[in-house]
Order: C-alpha cells, then sequence, then structure tokens
C-alpha cells in the first residue's frame, strides 16, 4: 500500500504535486479533514486487492480546525500499521508573497488585521508536525512546475522499490541554498571555468569544462571525500528507515564546478547500485 500525505506552504506547488500524483494512478483528495485520515487508510487497508492500493491527501492550513490533531492522527497511523510518507513543500517567503501578488487567491489565514508575510508565518508555525514528520521536504523556490512535477514523480516511484532514494542536486550559490537539502557541499574552492573566456558559454556537462576540471588534482581529491562520506554514511540512514536524502553541490553560479560534480558522483553511483536521482538546479 502506498499512502501519501501531501502539505506544505501555500503557493508552494501542493496542487502540482497532487496532481503529478494522480498521473501515477494514486487516487487524490485535497483538503482532507486530518481526522479522517486513520479512516481513510483503514479503508484501503479493507479494500479489494487491486482496487484502492495508492492514495494521496492534501492537507494543509485550509484544515487548520483539525491540524492540532495531527500528531495523535499520525500516531494512530503507526499504531494501526499503515505505512505513509509526508512530502512537505515550502519556498522562500520572497517568492510565496509574490506569487500570492500574481493571483486572485486569498492566502488561507490572511484576514483584515493579518500581513501576508505574517500569515506565511502563521502557516509555518501551524503545519510544524508536518513538516518536522516529513520523508520528503521539496524547496519550490527556483523550481518550475515542469520539474516539480517530474521530481514528485521520480521520489513516488522509488518508494515502490525498497531501498534508500539519494537525490544528487547542483546548485549556486547567489540563487540560495536549497532549503530542502540534508547534505550541502560547498565545491566553490575548487579553480574556476567562469575565468576561461572559452567555457563559459559551457557547463559541467560539456567535455572542455569536464577537461578543464579534471587536469586539477583538488577537484579529483574534493570529489573523492564526498563520494566516500556517501557510500560510508548512506547505509546508516538507510538503517533509520530513511527512504530519500538529498545531496546538494554548490558552486558560484550552478553552471559549472557544481553540475560537473554532481553529474560525476550520481553517475558512478548509480553503477554502484544506488538508488539515484539527479538534479541541475540551473539549468532547468
Amino acid at each position: 500500500m502506498n499512502f501519501f500525505i501531501v502539505s506544505g506552504l501555500s503557493g508552494s506547488g501542493k496542487t502540482i504535486a497532487l496532481q503529478a500524483l494522480e498521473d501515477l494512478g494514486f487516487y487524490c483528495i485535497d483538503n482532507l479533514p486530518a481526522a479522517l485520515l486513520p479512516n481513510l487508510a483503514e479503508q484501503m487497508q479493507l479494500a479489494r486487492p487491486g482496487t484502492l492500493q495508492k492514495a494521496a491527501v492534501g492537507i494543509d492550513a485550509r484544515n487548520r480546525a483539525f491540524l492540532a490533531d495531527v500528531p495523535q492522527n499520525l500516531e494512530r497511523l503507526r499504531t494501526l500499521g499503515i505505512p505513509y510518507r509526508i512530502i512537505y513543500l515550502e519556498a522562500e517567503e520572497s517568492i510565496l508573497v509574490r506569487r500570492f501578488q500574481q493571483t486572485r487567491r486569498p492566502h488561507p489565514m490572511l484576514d483584515d488585521t493579518t500581513s501576508l508575510p505574517e500569515a506565511i508565518l502563521l502557516e509555518k508555525q501551524l503545519l510544524e508536525p508536518l513538516s518536522f514528520a516529513a520523508a520528503l521536504r521539496v524547496d519550490t523556490t527556483h523550481t518550475t512546475p515542469h520539474a516539480l512535477r517530474a521530481h514528485i514523480r521520480d521520489y513516488a516511484r522509488g518508494e515502490e522499490t525498497p531501498g534508500l532514494t539519494l537525490l544528487v542536486e547542483s546548485f549556486g550559490y547567489k540563487h540560495g541554498t536549497p532549503l530542502d537539502a540534508d547534505f550541502v557541499f560547498d565545491v566553490r574552492c575548487l579553480p574556476n571555468p567562469y575565468w576561461q573566456e572559452e567555457l563559459r558559454r559551457h557547463t559541467g556537462l560539456d567535455q572542455p569544462v569536464i577537461h578543464f576540471l579534471e587536469q586539477y588534482e583538488e577537484v579529483g581529491a574534493l570529489y573523492d571525500d564526498i563520494r566516500a562520506f556517501l557510500e560510508n554514511w548512506r547505509p546508516r540512514f538507510a538503517r533509520e528507515d530513511r527512504t530519500y536524502m538529498t545531496v546538494a553541490l554548490g558552486c558560484t553560479g550552478g553552471q559549472h564546478r557544481s553540475v560537473y560534480l554532481a553529474n560525476r558522483l550520481a553517475n558512478e553511483l548509480k553503477a554502484n547500485g544506488m538508488k539515484i536521482q539527479l538534479r541541475h538546479r540551473e539549468l532547468t
């Protein structure tokens, strides 16, 4: 049985996430009262084989009359032996404000005495139990709807097979650090191809940049250290019932060094049998 709870901040992309799961055959319910979570899960257990094996529910601030009971409802799911995963979406406050300014929909926490930034802060506090319990956190600050759909689909498909899935992501520090990363490696200490005019228009996926970086011993040394860290510690996280982990590698612009290292790391770890997803944030 696959049972997902999709939550997060208003304007972060929860509707897109639910649509992506629906495309994969999930039975989706948006804005389900949290008190009904155990009832739905029990019905899934009682359903005929093959009829209701995959479901996803959206729970957010619109549900605030029931949110105080979320911890005890999640505990009831655990008591019943019902496996579930929480997907929590978020974005930087400035991006959420801009998104709401571009739509006519009101924020669910907004009223005559509350500003939009205050409403976003209240919502964060209200959703903390779901945020802390999330198996997957997704920062949509720099994510397009297409990329978000692909991310959710990849995660859901990965959940259908056992083991820890590792998302390897490249990014640029000048665009902000990913909010959803479990580990962040700063690779700005490495030689920068950007300062070679003939390499500036290329990315870390292109052979001229790869050749430039691989001539430096420190590039190989840092790569070996990152890979060794992940190979040593990934099994321990897997033993703690972690199913998803995000590793982010960042350089200045997210075009060259981080892209090269993330791509190489993902390909070599995948060749060794790990469940790997790869994302280049600034190239999407």
